[in-house]
């Protein structure tokens, strides 16, 4: 495992970290035991950093992963956690005020069973008043910060140009991190055009979802993926190759985000089973076949950074 800090935060994090997202049951159904093993053995296999959301799960992820926290010494991990995007009996919600966001930050705090912190990111802030972000949720965030409540301040976001307004629009050093999603995978490498940009702000980078939330999986993509579908086909296409080659797209994926920028801090991966926890570690532990990445990047050809909304 290598381990990389995010921007100037002091974080030094493994390039694989944990996403909690799937202990509140967001893409299938999940066994609670099995979540909190999976939580356990992210950290024996030397992953540091764990990021979830009240969001997930409409506050499921956060109990669930605050069961297994605290079986773990708080010295071995960095927990990152959100505000502003919300939900309740199935239902979104969203309030990215201040005031709401103070609050969600202690009852993070109460359902993950800890008393600090280490980054706290306003989430998806395209569903937010970008003007509002920059003016009142993230110095209400500051302010925390000032206390000692939270260690950092981030944004989350699926289109890149939101983080770098938001950036633009608040004093420098207020947002320290970014966590982007889709856009540095084997199907879209977007973040890549980014990157100099957080890097003169002195800005980490967190990626997430390097399958592309199951565009590349041999099992393809959920019914509600918003993807059009002459990317599925494309990718379809891609992780059929992948398996003609004895080597399966998930880990081709895994390892290209990994391995092959160093100023992309980590890249967050989800799953509630220990047996694919090990399994994606030791995939990142492995070099990368980058002659078969390069043969998948040519089958998708001119689907290559097709994108599509957040819902």
């Amino acid at each position: 495992m290598i381990y990389n800090e995010i921007g100037k935060t002091g974080m030094k994090v493994s390039n694989l970290s944990f996403g909690a997202s799937s202990l509140g049951g967001v893409f299938h159904s999940v066994n609670e035991n099995d979540g909190i093993e999976a939580v356990i053995t992210a950290i024996e296999c030397g992953i540091n950093f764990i990021d979830v959301s009240p969001y997930y799960g409409h506050l499921k992820a956060e109990m669930v992963l605050g069961k297994a926290l605290k079986e773990i010494p708080r010295q071995k991990y960095y927990l990152s956690t959100k505000v502003g995007r919300y939900g309740k009996d199935g239902v979104n919600t969203w309030d990215y005020s201040a005031r709401r966001a103070k609050e969600s930050v202690y009852e993070s705090m109460e359902r993950l069973n800890v008393s600090h912190i280490d980054l706290i990111n306003v989430h998806d802030v395209e569903f937010a008043d970008l003007h509002q972000v920059a003016g009142e949720t993230l110095p209400a965030l500051a302010e925390l910060k000032r206390e000692g409540v939270v260690g950092h301040v981030g944004i989350t976001d699926l289109q890149p140009e939101n983080l770098k307004w938001v950036i633009e629009h608040t004093e420098e050093g207020m947002v320290e991190s970014v966590l982007n999603f889709c856009h540095y995978c084997l199907n879209d490498d977007l973040l890549l055009d980014y990157l100099d940009f957080f890097e003169e702000h002195g800005v980490g980078v967190i990626n997430a979802s390097p399958l592309s939330m199951g565009l590349l999986s041999r099992r393809g993509t959920p019914d509600w993926h918003p993807a059009p579908q002459s990317l599925k086909d494309a990718c379809k296409r891609a992780a059929d190759y992948c398996e003609q080659q004895g080597y399966p797209i998930e880990k081709l994926a895994v390892q290209y985000a990994t391995s092959l920028n160093p100023r992309i801090a980590t890249t967050l991966f989800s799953s509630a089973n220990p047996a694919n926890v090990r399994k994606n570690v030791d995939y990142v532990n492995q070099p990368a076949d980058l002659r078969l990445a390069e043969a998948v990047k040519r089958i998708i050809g001119d689907q290559q950074r097709v994108r599509w909304k957040n819902s």
